[in-house]
């Protein structure tokens, strides 16, 4: 074995000298391992002072510890935050909701899940923002706490520019043309209608055709797409108005000009073609049409009967 000699007369001020005999059966324990020895001597000859407790304040971090560790594996750990926080006065009681024209208040509190013990802290507002977020009016959404027990919701909702009737389907429209959602009753029918394939898409850039002819665009009720070329306009008297593929500014001008010189809007008349730059063709309505060649037989047999009289 071995045996360790201290030098005495080296004792007071310097470390140590440790003679080493039988060097051959020296064990030496390594650097980490020697902390830990001494601290277990020093614990067991009482020169480490443990409070009172310490033994019961561990076993209960411990307990602790592992109860969290099996919620965490088991998934419980949300229901178990929302069920002592609830507790301790942090359920949700009120929801303020600001902003809203056509998303109704009981669509929100049915995606926020709220049940009476939902627990404000435990509230996961971001996934909340992004249910509200996916409703087809809401714009842009934002989800705030308000402690101890409130919510507050502020919308910013689409702005409905039109109705596009796509075969028997009937929907309400961004300016853009993007679908906000279906048409569900009438308060929307004051907005233009617009009919067609691709009429969606290319309603604005109408509109906006009429903005030096106000007077003309409040007859408009329906603007109807040809073969993703051009528009007919069909007025609130009934009669169609053929607009052109191109220079529609120029068809709307000549139909200002007739309109306010002939009063041609109120005419009995079906249809008024622009399709040609160099000449308008009129039509008649049958009711019209009728009386026109009566008219113009009259007047045939009326000369006849002169130029016999003659």
């Amino acid at each position: 074995m071995f045996a360790l000699t201290v030098n005495k007369l080296r004792r007071s001020r310097h470390r140590a000298v440790v003679a080493i005999d039988d060097s051959e059966d020296l064990f030496v324990l390594p650097r980490p391992l020697r902390r830990a020895v001494r601290f277990f001597v020093s614990l067991g000859t009482g020169r480490i002072y443990i409070p009172a407790h310490t033994g019961t304040v561990s076993a209960i971090a411990f307990l602790a510890a592992t109860g969290f560790y099996g919620m965490s594996l088991g998934g419980h750990t949300q229901t178990v935050a929302q069920a002592t926080t609830a507790a301790a006065g942090f359920a949700i009681e009120d929801v303020k909701v600001s902003g809203n024209e056509q998303t109704s208040e009981i669509e929100i509190l049915q995606l926020l899940g709220l049940d009476g013990t939902t627990s404000l802290v435990a509230l996961d507002v971001d996934a909340a923002r992004q249910k509200i977020a996916n409703l087809p009016w809401v714009e842009n959404v934002e989800v705030r706490k308000v402690y101890p027990r409130a919510i507050e919701v502020k919308l910013k909702e689409k702005a409905a520019y039109g109705i596009w009737q796509h075969g028997s389907e009937l929907s309400v429209i961004e300016k853009g043309g993007k679908i906000i959602a279906p048409l569900r009753d009438n308060k929307f029918a004051s907005l233009p209608l617009f009919v067609g394939r691709d009429a969606e898409t290319a309603a604005a850039s109408v509109v906006d055709e009429f903005a030096d002819w106000p007077d003309l665009r409040g007859h408009v009720k329906a603007f109807v797409r040809i073969a993703g070329r051009r528009w007919d306009l069909y007025l609130d008297s009934g009669i169609v108005i053929k607009l052109p593929e191109d220079g529609v500014q120029g068809a709307l001008a000549r139909l200002a000009k007739m309109n306010k010189e002939e009063n041609l809007l109120a005419r009995d008349i079906a249809a008024v073609d622009f399709r040609l730059e160099d000449r308008t063709a009129i039509e008649l309505t049958p009711e019209a049409a009728e009386r026109r060649q009566a008219a113009v037989d009259a007047r045939t047999k009326a000369l006849k009967k002169a130029g016999q009289d003659t």
